[in-house]
């Protein structure tokens, strides 16, 4: 069994790296060492996210796929949450969670193919499956405040929309500058690559 911890965060203005050692001392209380960190700054609610997958595909049958809560792997939509799960199954990888105690028992249990393990896999899908809807409604939820701030700002007249991070975007050009790749660029500063595009896409026009 090979333990492979991911990091995320939605946004550069938050450390997708907090949680590592969170994970660590997790990992270490339970006899394991977490053999690699996936780390990036995307959305939860989009599917497409490029360490998520590169860990899935470097993982092999029985393997961990460790987060701290849940909702760092899924926000997303049904469709797409069904889409992720699959993919997890087809590689037989077991998705751990710091705050789903029922997956806890993942890293003890050698044998998941006796009827115990069936079970507990069974349950842990039915809370995994729980905890994804809430991390979608409460997505959901926070977009639908944020949009009515927004529509209440502009009709009061005081909407400036988000400010720009200059320091930030000044870095994204010099990299890209340097010829380096949109994943290279948000990876080496801990942002977006959307964030990163969008830069790109002022300097082009």
């Amino acid at each position: 069994m090979m333990i492979r911890a991911y990091l995320r965060a939605s946004t550069g203005d938050q450390d997708a790296n907090r949680a590592r050692e969170a994970l660590k001392t997790f990992a270490s209380e339970e006899g394991h060492r977490i053999a690699g960190y996936y780390t990036e700054n995307e959305s939860g609610a989009k599917l497409e996210r490029p360490e998520l997958f590169r860990l899935i595909d470097d993982s092999e049958s029985g393997d961990v796929l460790l987060l701290e809560q849940v909702d760092r792997l899924a926000r997303l939509n049904q469709k797409d949450w069904d889409t992720l799960k699959d993919r997890l199954r087809v590689k037989g990888v077991l998705v751990v969670a710091l705050d789903l105690p029922t997956s806890h028992r993942f890293l003890k249990s050698g044998d998941l193919d006796n009827f115990d393990g069936r079970m507990l896999s069974a349950i842990n899908g039915m809370m995994l499956d729980m905890l994804a809807a809430i991390a979608r409604k409460d997505y959901e939820d926070r977009r639908r405040r944020q949009a009515e701030g927004v529509e209440k700002a502009k009709a009061a007249g005081v909407y400036k929309g988000r400010p720009v991070d200059d320091v930030l975007h000044k870095k994204i050009m010099i990299l890209l500058g340097e010829g380096k790749s949109i994943r290279n660029v948000a990876s080496l500063l801990g942002c977006s690559t959307a964030t990163v595009q969008r830069v790109r896409g002022r300097i082009a026009s």
